[in-house]
């Protein structure tokens, strides 16, 4: 009699799919456990010790941890018009250490969810600077909360232990395999581990030409929102929360804020419509400055020296790397009460 068992034998089938399936739940389990060993973002729990590097191009996901680190005791945060400030600059300015937590589109409850992590990561912070923009003066009920990128809200929270479940995910896999290349030295580091990421070309490359292309189009800058009645009465819901974060810093760290450098092609004209929702939100900062202790506002969203020339631009929002490098020491000289044409300051009070 043949000792011969058919293919088709249910029992061989069953042994089949048990050891497939064992294989499949090993390698799955192989591949979590590299991520959240590898750790890309540096944010779980039990993370590993890791010299890491930040790998993904979404500030969202990089710099949460950047924000908890205890290599930073000063902090500026703002959107892309605020992200070419290089810490190095700042630093021996205002003798501190600086993360540069500016984020490309960021929305003012991105900007406020990560000053968060900052101030509950450093309860004596020495300085932090915000860059105003479009984004913090929204009226009405107009106000974007999130954009369509990405944003991992675990990253944010107090309690990190979710995170878990949160890594079993291709993305997940893909930056851990970054990241790792990047401590085994196969990948190169392209990002700034103080958060600074040059993403313009060098002033050695400025092309005049390029940039007027941009230019050309630009038309004055107008927050969004609904708005009746007179401006007093209008609501800025992200100066709502604003208001909030001064109030939750500490007492004697300095707060500056700065109204961003747009070209003057982007300025509303006087007495426009515009204007006049830029003239208000500029008081209710200033407002908020005087109701928070060591807080100064310095504007340089007005016709000066700086945006009215069009060769320190590559767009109507972005200015050069060397125009950051002198936004850099404007604020330095801001802070010590100097005056300059570059800008004006609106408040100066950090009396007690």
């Amino acid at each position: 009699m043949s000792s011969f068992t058919s293919s088709s034998d249910p029992a061989v089938w069953r042994r089949f799919f048990r050891l497939a399936a064992g294989l499949a739940a090993g390698i799955v389990a192989v591949v979590y456990a590299f991520v959240v060993l590898v750790d890309p973002w540096g944010m779980l729990p039990m993370s590993l010790p890791l010299d890491r590097a930040p790998v993904t191009s979404n500030q969202r996901f990089s710099y949460p941890a950047l924000a908890q680190s205890d290599r930073f005791d000063s902090a500026i945060l703002g959107t892309s018009t605020t992200r070419l400030l290089r810490p190095m600059a700042l630093d021996p300015a205002f003798h501190a250490r600086f993360v540069n937590l500016a984020m490309n589109d960021a929305t003012a409850f991105e900007m406020s969810s990560l000053l968060a992590v900052f101030n509950r990561a450093h309860p004596a912070a020495k300085v932090v600077m915000l860059g105003v923009d479009v984004r913090w003066c929204v009226t009405g009920g107009g106000e974007e909360i999130l954009t369509p990128r990405p944003f991992p809200a675990w990253m944010y929270q107090r309690d990190l232990w979710p995170g878990y479940g949160r890594m079993f995910n291709l993305f997940a896999v893909q930056e851990a395999g970054k990241e790792f290349a990047v401590l085994t030295g196969l990948k190169r580091e392209d990002m700034g581990r103080d958060g600074y990421t040059s993403f313009v070309p060098p002033d050695s490359e400025y092309d005049p030409v390029r940039a007027m292309t941009h230019l050309r189009d630009a038309r004055p800058s107008s927050p969004a929102g609904d708005r009746s009645g007179e401006p007093a009465g209008w609501r800025f819901p992200a100066l709502e929360r604003l208001r909030d974060d001064l109030a939750g810093l500490q007492v004697a760290s300095h707060k500056v804020l700065f109204f961003v450098p747009y070209n003057h092609r982007l300025l509303a004209p006087p007495r426009s419509p515009e204007a006049l929702v830029w003239a208000e939100c500029k008081r209710r900062v200033v407002a908020l400055a005087r109701a928070t202790p060591h807080s100064a506002v310095v504007d340089f969203m007005q016709p000066t020296p700086i945006t009215l020339a069009d060769d320190n631009y590559w767009d109507g929002l972005h200015y050069r790397v060397s125009v950051a490098d002198q936004l850099a020491r404007d604020l330095a000289a801001a802070d010590r009460g100097e005056t300059s044409p570059d800008y004006q300051v609106l408040t100066d009070d950090r009396s007690d």
